[in-house]
């Protein structure tokens, strides 16, 4: 069963497996009035579309499954459920024992969070409703001192729920409703936890505790695989509510095909063929007119009979679409070639047949598929109903020009169960890289530097390689760490547990101390602060606080000041904060006050993460931690450091005996996050900084690549580097290229101070023939190796044994860049290049290099061959 609304001009989907009548309007909704009354109070607009078809089944007691783009939203449920919770008939039949009635499995901490608040916000109505927010560290004590009494709803974690559990196993005995709340996070992040409380609520359903009623409700964006056992196994012929057209077609069984090819007009005919054979309503997505008018023209001259429509067309959307109703009904197959933007005039929903000549984004996917819902089945997979089922079909034509919407599509396609070919996957790699190229300009990625990984690469926003330009604009200074094996550390930011702006401290003549001394002196006469007039982005002022005088920054300025006093967001340089403030109050910094470069350093704790795969801190532990640390003196190992970030492990608190030169180790940072439960150990944390950091560094944007690839020549030609002997390697030992210009291939080593290693050019030996040129690069067990093709140029980078290792070589001929590799063995590398036109090279490169040499042992010349320069 399926319905479409119209609310306003806007069309609504919604695939629904029974019937439901849509409550769309608050004051006829099946709520209670205490409810409807605390809904208005907080200026609630809805109900939602999703909301008018979720809430009239959910109150009547039913199984639901909902899937919309509003699917995270706690409203989908939580007002249905308190009306559920409020009725009298449902508290008369339960047992006379401790444990809710109601149970909300969230699938993080702060989405618990904002559960629990908005309980407490809308439940005000509610007598006895009491709800709790439970979140257990790992330790066992913590568990088992939770006391659950009065309680009608607890909002937790399947993680917590399952350490509560093994304390508390009458828990679920009067449980009537279970709600998942983001199940396809659920089910992808926790699927055996979820589905050890699913076992363990069967089972206290089945005991003997009355008529109790039980339901299950389950909200979200995605549909997910394990949705189809949560409906067989644990459900009692749930309602399903889908207002996503793309999540209804996977649903629906609608088949995904995904169709490599190099001639897209060749392939749909072979498709449209195979059709012909069957009765079927196919339609053909293209994205312009001028397409739509070829593929029209192509179909005509290969005798299929076909339709098409666009914005030009003379035929109006009813002609069309009569034709179409015509050609099926006298049993001819009916093929409709169009553009995107006619579908909606059309409203077409019976085709059986989509093709994608031209490859979709995610959201245009969703439209076009909505032209097969009458197809949709509303059965499980693996039915023997299904079997019969004639599925809806969506083919996509794939070539390796189609569009940078490849990764979003490949995503949905994985969801969907599709088959995928390594086409898309290479294109979505092609793609994603170019795409991480372009946030060359973004900030590093705040997961990656904490705790060494980024979860979702794809979406997250952030920049995921260095780039030295702003990775490492500023450094810390040498004088500020002078034994990495300890430096003082004083914490004044706390971010979260992990991560805090502070000062190193020198422990002896600390230059700030001394700088701060003398500001507050300076500052302490009224006379010398003077307002600064006009206020410039970027200058250094001084910020009379008390009795202290700050170095601030100003990092912005409103766009347009009405009057003469504006608010300024500024940085505090030497603390790492920022704040907001009049711009009366900063003053003009004298110029000596200005010698000291910014004293802020990120620092960041080492080897240890939230527990359960959460990616974000619980303010538990932020709080313990601030509260512990903030402006204390600190003694801390570097383990690494990049710009103005240090990565240490450990750091411990420390106390200073009076009159003695002792510090006494009060407690290690690390240690306190563990005790709390919330934090568990992360022993790839500095492995995965120093990959990240030996990569190579990006100085700027694709402009500046040629003027980079200059330096790197300079750099390693031999002609500058004179040759060592009986070595076979040569190594640049200067920290920077002769010419003082920043170099490409700078590497970051395991040291606290970003040393620059050596940079080396292997040995390259290297054989042809007519079509290919095979190059034999000699090193041991390369790590991080790269090699990039472009028309005339191969540039192969590598790190192995603790030297990195670059050959960027100018071609004397073209090569084909797209089908060269580069296979890395044990021994060597491998770089084979394609020849662009068939023949035999008299050498490899435009310029002699005494590290590249003929590989003679593959070499077979015949005699008609002239003699091939080396290099």
């Amino acid at each position: 069963f399926q319905s479409f609304q119209n609310l306003g001009e806007e069309k609504n989907f919604v695939f629904l497996s029974k019937k439901i009548e849509p409550s769309s309007v608050l004051e006829t909704a099946p709520l209670l009035d205490g409810v409807k009354k605390e809904l208005a109070r907080n200026k609630f607009s809805g109900p939602t579309f999703t909301e008018s078809y979720c809430w009239p089944p959910v109150t009547s007691g039913y199984d639901i499954i909902a899937i919309s783009h509003q699917g995270n939203d706690p409203l989908l449920y939580i007002p249905p459920v308190l009306t559920l919770l409020q009725l009298k008939s449902t508290s008369q039949a339960l047992p006379n024992t401790n444990g809710p009635l109601a149970l909300i499995l969230c699938p993080g901490w702060k989405k618990a969070q904002v559960v629990f608040d908005l309980l407490k916000r809308y439940g005000r109505c509610c007598r006895h409703l009491y709800p709790m927010l439970i979140i257990l560290g790992q330790n066992k004590e913590a568990a088992s001192q939770v006391e659950i009494r009065g309680c009608e709803v607890v909002v937790t974690t399947p993680y917590n729920l399952l350490r509560l559990l093994e304390h508390h196993a009458w828990l679920l005995c009067r449980l009537c409703h279970l709600v998942l709340d983001e199940i396809e996070v659920l089910f992808s992040d926790t699927t055996e936890q979820v589905f050890t409380i699913l076992d363990c609520y069967k089972k206290a359903a089945a005991q003997p505790q009355g008529n109790l009623p039980h339901q299950i409700i389950a909200v979200g964006t995605q549909w997910n695989k394990h949705i189809t056992p949560l409906m067989k196994e644990f459900m009692r012929d749930p309602y399903v509510v889908i207002t996503v057209v793309e999540e209804a077609a996977i649903f629906g069984n609608v088949q995904q095909v995904v169709q490599p090819c190099s001639n897209k007009t060749a392939e749909l005919l072979k498709i449209l063929d195979f059709t012909q054979r069957n009765l079927q309503k196919v339609l053909v997505f293209a994205d312009s007119v001028p397409e739509v008018e070829m593929i029209h023209k192509v179909l005509k001259s290969n005798s299929v009979v076909s339709l098409k429509k666009h914005k030009e067309s003379r035929c109006n959307a009813k002609c069309v679409l009569d034709q179409w109703r015509r050609m099926h009904n006298s049993g001819t197959p009916a093929v409709l070639v169009l553009t995107d933007d006619c579908l909606p005039s059309l409203g077409i929903t019976d085709a059986t047949c989509v093709i994608h000549f031209s490859f979709p984004s995610p959201e245009v996917l969703g439209q076009r598929l909505q032209s097969t819902a009458d197809s949709f089945c509303s059965v499980m997979k693996d039915s023997s109903v299904d079997q019969e089922h004639t599925k809806a079909k969506s083919i996509i034509l794939l070539t390796g020009s189609s569009s940078c919407h490849a990764p979003g599509v490949l995503r949905y396609l994985k969801h969907a169960e599709a088959e995928i070919p390594e086409e898309l996957y290479d294109l979505t790699a092609k793609v994603l890289e170019s795409e991480q190229d372009e946030k060359l300009s973004r900030p590093l990625c705040t997961s990656l530097k904490t705790f060494g990984i980024c979860r979702n690469r794809t979406l997250c926003p952030d920049r995921h390689q260095i780039n030295s330009s702003i990775d490492m604009a500023q450094n810390i200074a040498d004088e500020m760490i002078e034994t990495p094996e300890r430096v003082t550390i004083l914490p004044l930011l706390i971010v979260h547990a992990t991560n805090y702006f502070g000062r190193i401290v020198k422990k002896q003549k600390d230059q700030y101390t001394a700088l701060a001394k003398e500001m507050s002196d300076y500052f302490k006469i009224p006379g010398r602060r003077i307002p600064v007039n006009a206020v410039e982005k970027s200058v250094f002022y001084g910020l009379w606080e008390g009795a202290i005088c700050h170095r601030v920054q100003v990092v912005e300025t409103p766009a347009k000041e009405e009057e003469n006093i504006c608010k300024v967001t500024v940085k505090y340089i030497d603390e790492g904060r920022t704040s907001q403030v009049n711009s009366d109050q900063l003053l003009h910094l004298p110029v000596r006050f200005q010698s000291l470069p910014p004293q802020a350093v990120e620092i960041i704790v080492c080897r240890v993460k939230p527990i359960d795969n959460e990616v974000k801190w619980n303010p538990k532990v932020t709080d313990h931690i601030d509260y512990k640390i903030k402006g204390k003196l600190h003694h801390a190992k570097v383990v690494h450091t990049l710009g103005k970030t240090v990565w240490v492990d450990p750091m411990v608190g420390v106390t200073s005996l009076p009159g003695m030169k002792l510090w006494i180790n009060e407690y290690n940072i690390r240690s306190e996050i563990l005790s709390t439960g919330l934090g568990t150990d992360n022993p790839e944390h500095v492995a995965e900084i120093q990959k990240l950091c030996r990569q190579m560094p990006i100085l700027d944007h694709a402009e500046n690549m040629e003027q980079d690839t200059a330096v790197l020549e300079e750099a390693s030609d031999p002609q500058d580097t004179p040759m060592q002997e009986n070595s076979a390697e040569s190594c640049n030992t200067a920290a920077s290229p002769p010419s003082g210009k920043p170099s490409l291939v700078s590497v970051f080593e395991n040291n606290p101070l970003n040393e620059l290693p050596f940079s080396c050019h292997p040995h390259i030996k290297w054989f042809q023939d007519n079509v290919t040129v095979t190059l034999k690069v000699q090193i041991l067990r390369a790590a991080d190796s790269k090699c990039k093709f472009s028309k005339e140029k191969v540039a192969f980078s590598a790190y192995s044994e603790g030297k990195f290792y670059v050959a960027d070589l100018d071609l004397y001929q073209s090569i084909i860049a797209e089908k060269s590799k580069c296979v890395i063995k044990d021994t060597e590398a491998v770089v084979l290049l394609v020849k662009e036109k068939k023949g035999m090279w008299c050498k490899l490169l435009k310029n002699k290099n005494v590290h590249v040499s003929l590989d003679f042992e593959h070499w077979e010349e015949s005699e008609d061959e002239r003699p091939f320069t080396v290099g």
